[in-house]
């Protein structure tokens, strides 16, 4: 920078000289940037600093330095790093921060951590929405572990990790915002990784694992735990020779059984073992049994649904629960058996594709449909209790069998109200029913009640169409008339507005108040369908034919005019011919 052109005179040189040395002092300043101080001078609110090149001294706030852990530096002629804000504010004052200056020098050493992918010393200081607040023992900058980075398993207390210097591995730096996320799991498990190298290194394809205990299931196989070393993997398929749906159906949490290395992958450092290569392939020996004939089994696991057996070991089988007994659908097995029973059952399927057989218990019993229908066939009387109830139907036991037949409420009454006389029973009644339907292998039967009284419509089995019987009028109304046929016990029958009478004039229903007595004709009779038409009109018609054949005389309309026309007509045409 020239401030003169020509310097001729010395003092004019040693200005010269003095302002460029100036200059080259403060080339170094450069604000946003991290300077070194020494302390010059301590006050009960501030310390002054002496820094090289500034024209004044920078002033630190004491409660800064004691927030940052640095109150012993607050010492005459020790040494502060702050970063220079501003060399000059507007009322001519350096502005300096010491807390700034560590949090950046701080970021810096998090950087470099995070590119070199080194662990970082910190200690947890307080728990926080997700996760932890971790702070960097070097240089004091507050960073993020998430919860689920904590630890390799889930904890619910972390008191004993609170304070406590501890290896944590940079997983994500912000450099826009500031923000540093680190994790302690990464490094439990990657000291896992290399101890848990070493173990699988022990392990060949071949080897034989004696008494690894039973840890825990999924739907694609059962993990075993291995000396309380390692944890093994057995696949679904290579549990049994046996088809197995879930695991939990051969094994129970903490049973000991033998496995067989079977792979030994060092990358992923995972041992898979198998159970069924123990053993030769029992089922290789399925052509030594046949269908539908009984076997011994031996009962090996309980379920829900029913029971896992086995023809010969190795070879299982699943009894289920449909195939318990013909009594009941769904009988427990647990009921019904003990683990280690030998039991009687029938194979009703073998699948060699499918390694699959299906066994029956209750084939090997007597199917007590069947011998209901050789006891009492289709027409038969049993008394029966009833069992249960719904809107349409009861279900009645029979006596001396363990089946609930079929009791439909039209099968209750031959009255047209159904509905009405099934709310009538309840359970514990005793009824006398008669069998209408037995199907054996579908298990069903049905039963009636009505079918053992005697039928009302029976009364008109003597009576033919044309016949006149007599009614009582109990209601009438815009449709007909409601009447009952005297001496009979059908509740009702309907007469028709349309054969009340012939004559319109006469076919008012409301002529008929309630309690007359009528004779009717039967227009229509079906026995079978139990339907019958009563007509009055038809009534007064058979009588008006009967009148005039009864009282027409032969020589009506002999003295009419014309009336020998058609005979004389006659005796003209036969002269002609």
């Amino acid at each position: 920078m020239e401030i003169f052109n020509e310097l001729k005179t010395p003092a004019e040189k040693e200005f010269e000289k003095l302002l460029n040395s100036q200059f080259s002092k403060n080339k170094n300043l450069v604000e946003g940037k991290i300077i070194e101080g020494t302390v010059a001078k301590v006050t009960d609110k501030f310390c002054f600093l002496h820094c090289e090149g500034l024209k004044s001294e920078p002033i630190i706030d004491i409660n800064e330095l004691k927030s940052m852990g640095m109150i012993e530096k607050a010492k005459i002629g020790e040494k502060i790093s702050v970063l220079l804000e501003r060399i000059e504010d507007k009322n001519g004052e350096v502005l300096v921060s010491a807390a700034k200056a560590q949090k950046i020098k701080g970021w810096d050493k998090l950087v470099e951590a995070y590119e070199k992918n080194s662990p970082i010393m910190g200690k947890i200081t307080s728990k926080c929405r997700g996760g932890v607040i971790v702070e960097h023992i070097e240089t004091g900058s507050l960073m993020f572990c998430p919860g689920s980075q904590i630890s390799d398993k889930p904890l619910k207390d972390i008191s004993h990790l609170m304070q406590e210097p501890q290896k944590f591995a940079l997983i994500k730096l912000d450099k826009v915002r500031g923000n540093a996320c680190v994790s302690r799991r990464q490094i439990i498990t990657s000291s896992k990784k290399e101890d848990k190298a070493k173990i699988v290194e022990k392990y060949k394809v071949g080897d034989i694992i004696k008494g690894a205990i039973v840890k825990g299931y999924s739907n694609f196989g059962c993990f075993f735990d291995v000396n309380g070393e390692i944890d093994v993997l057995v696949h679904l398929q290579e549990i049994s020779w046996s088809r197995v749906n879930h695991p939990d159906e051969i094994f129970s949490i903490g049973e000991k059984h033998d496995l067989k290395v079977i792979t030994v992958d060092q990358e992923k450092l995972q041992v898979g073992c198998s159970i069924k290569q123990l053993s030769p392939d029992p089922f290789q020996n399925i052509s030594n049994y046949e269908l539908n004939k009984p076997y011994k089994v031996k009962v090996v696991k309980l379920m829900d649904f029913g029971a896992f057996c086995e023809l010969e070991p190795g070879l299982s089988t699943l009894l289920h629960s449909s195939e318990l007994s013909w009594d009941k659908k769904n009988q427990s097995a647990k009921k019904m058996f003990k683990v280690n029973d030998e039991i009687d059952c029938v194979i009703t399927e073998i699948d060699k594709e499918k390694r699959r057989v299906s066994i029956s218990h209750r084939l090997t019993q007597e199917n007590p449909h069947a011998n209901l229908e050789k006891k009492h066939p289709v027409g038969s009387d049993v008394n029966t209790v009833v069992s249960s109830s719904n809107e349409y139907a009861l279900y009645v036991k029979i006596d001396g069998y363990n089946i609930d037949a079929f009791l439909h409420y039209n099968d209750l009454t031959y009255s047209d109200n159904g509905e009405e006389e099934l709310k009538k029973y309840k359970k514990g009644d005793k009824l006398k029913c008669k069998i209408l339907e037995i199907k054996v292998e579908q298990q069903k039967v049905r039963v009636g009640l009505k079918q053992t009284q005697k039928d009302p419509f029976d009364w008109f089995k003597d009576k033919k169409i044309n016949d006149t019987i007599t009614v009582k009028v109990i209601s009438s109304d815009k449709k007909g008339l409601l009447v009952k046929p005297e001496g009979s016990e059908l509740e009702s029958l309907v007469i028709k507005k349309a054969n009340i009478a012939i004559s319109a004039a006469d076919s008012r229903t409301e002529r008929f108040v309630g309690g007359e007595r009528i004779d009717a004709a039967i227009a229509e009779l079906d026995l079978k369908k139990r339907k019958v038409v009563l007509s009055i009109k038809l009534l007064e018609e058979l009588q008006n034919k009967e009148a005039v054949t009864k009282f027409s005389s032969p020589l009506s309309g002999k003295n009419l005019p014309f009336s020998s026309l058609s005979d004389k007509l006659e005796k003209k045409t036969k002269k002609d011919k």
